[in-house]
């Protein structure tokens, strides 16, 4: 059985493309109800991209997530926090695991 350490890149390339692409279609789905049911969003994940290419800023790492600026997809699909969707975030954060 594989594991997710002997994944083959191209393969796992592909289920990342895949789910960038869900997430560059899926405007509905919010950054901040993202966080608050799995702990990581758009731009944990253009973050994670940025850190595991060394080169990359974090403002390209969240244009590449985003498929565009950053300030403008925020602009276009971002709405506000309400107080229980920061506290649901919360708490969701806080059940991270450390990153190796």
């Amino acid at each position: 059985m594989a594991t997710l350490d002997t994944l083959d890149d191209a393969t796992a390339a592909a289920a990342f493309r895949r789910l960038v692409r869900h997430l560059q279609h899926r405007h509905d789905a919010e950054n901040i109800e993202l966080m608050g049911l799995a702990g990581f969003c758009r731009n944990c994940l253009a973050d994670w991209v940025m850190e595991a290419d060394g080169a990359m800023t974090r403002d390209e790492a969240r244009e590449l997530i985003h498929g565009m600026p950053a300030a403008e997809w925020k602009a276009k699909h971002q709405g506000e926090a309400t107080p229980e969707q920061l506290a649901r975030m919360k708490a969701s954060v806080a059940r991270n695991q450390p990153h190796p």
